[in-house]
């Protein structure tokens, strides 16, 4: 089968997707994915087919607002959707659509009639469970909770709004609109996957039919390439040391942020590696190394800690390593992640963004550091997680399942 996955945004929004596409080929299957070009090479390592989409602004600055996000969104799906539309010109027999890219492909799917599925890295349907991931607060009741979920996807519709239409002018269709289209897949019980853990986010029981969690999609990497050679003598040269790292978060704030981490190590009495990111973290001493990006699942098991932004990705890597987390959320999911890390009792309470301090981040690194019941959460977490094989269960509904065809 030629399968094309689409995933836009964030290296921790398409890097999981690297993994995923890596198995369904080694099932048998020729897999693309279509994604922006600076991950090309994160594609072409995995033995993918690699085809372009266009970058997405967001996700570069400290901490956007929210108003801020809906705007930039808006304008990068209607790019989206054109070069969405370009790279599923090449042909498939089957997509497989992400959270930021399903309300684009199925209209798609209409034009074409080409089968397609939801392998989503967020609990994005509405539940009474807890509120949506993006709005960052607290639960506020079932009944509300479900509420909040529902307005959540109105305003996500809103969004596509533009996007959607001139998409299905391009492909000849009629118009219909983007909360219509939402509305028309929930009534066929259009199948999702959820690429994350049970130990982090159970399956609600108020989900309906066809919405199932299957676990982490990790990404790809060469189990066999080693560490470099700097990092290795670094982990070699005394007691574990902790990472300190925000992702693709925190643009522009490198210089602060690094002094600030300088500083709580040493408060702390911890040795430490700052992840530059897109922050651009650095610093010099015995006591710290800089990095550049290295895979997770190598590094994280060897480490006494990790601050981190609370990516889902992120999140994923520090439990399974069995390692305890001090998330820092910026922004998006990212307080959703983390507090479900503190309710897990594999992190402290998480210190927002715009919160941290030196102070703060040496007491909560402190805490988990010394404190042992922060670890035998995590490592509870990662038994847990080592039950789950998420592709190996993708894999598994493509080859049982008649997907459905857009009609």
């Amino acid at each position: 089968m030629r399968i094309l996955i689409a995933a836009a945004g964030s290296r921790g929004d398409v890097a999981p997707y690297t993994g995923l596409g890596a198995r369904l080929r080694r099932s048998g299957h020729d897999v693309a994915l279509a994604t922006t070009e600076h991950f090309a090479p994160l594609v072409r390592d995995a033995g993918l087919e690699f085809r372009a989409l266009p970058a997405d602004p967001r996700g570069r600055g400290g901490a956007p607002g929210r108003r801020e996000l809906m705007r930039t969104a808006a304008a990068f799906v209607t790019d989206l959707g054109q070069g969405f539309a370009d790279a599923a010109a090449d042909g498939a027999d089957l997509l497989l659509l992400t959270t930021t890219t399903a309300p684009l492909g199925w209209h798609l799917t209409e034009a074409t009639g080409t089968p397609s599925l939801g392998v989503y890295l967020q609990p994005t349907a509405p539940t009474g469970d807890f509120p949506p991931v993006v709005t960052g607060t607290r639960s506020l009741g079932r009944p509300v909770n479900r509420a909040a979920g529902r307005l959540a996807l109105r305003m996500a519709d809103r969004v596509f709004a533009q996007g959607v239409a001139e998409l299905r002018r391009r492909l000849g269709l009629p118009p219909l609109a983007a909360s219509a289209m939402r509305s028309r897949r929930e009534r066929e019980r259009w199948p999702v996957l959820y690429g994350f853990s049970t130990a982090l986010v159970p399956r609600p029981a108020d989900w309906r039919p066809g919405l199932e969690v299957v676990g982490t999609w990790w990404p790809h990497h060469d189990p066999t390439a080693p560490l470099p050679a700097d990092l290795e003598d670094f982990l070699r040269a005394g007691p574990r040391p902790v990472l300190i790292g925000f992702g693709s978060m925190a643009a522009g704030d490198g210089e602060r942020l690094s002094e600030l981490a300088v500083r709580a190590l040493r408060r702390a009495g911890l040795r430490g590696i700052l992840q530059s990111g897109s922050a651009g973290l650095a610093a010099d001493g015995d006591d710290v190394l800089t990095l550049g990006d290295v895979p997770h699942a190598p590094l994280f098991p060897r480490l006494a800690a990790v601050v981190h932004h609370a990516g889902a990705g992120t999140t994923a890597a520090a439990l399974r390593a069995g390692i305890p987390s001090v998330p820092v959320p910026v922004t998006a999911d990212q307080p959703f992640w983390a507090r479900r890390l503190t309710e897990l009792g594999a992190a402290p309470a998480p210190i927002p963004y715009r919160s941290l301090t030196a102070e703060r981040l040496a007491d909560a690194l402190t805490r988990v550091v010394k404190q042992s019941a922060y670890t035998r959460a995590a490592a509870a977490g990662a038994r847990h997680m080592a039950s789950e094989d998420g592709a190996a269960r993708v894999a598994r509904a493509i080859e049982r399942s008649a997907l459905p065809r857009s009609v």
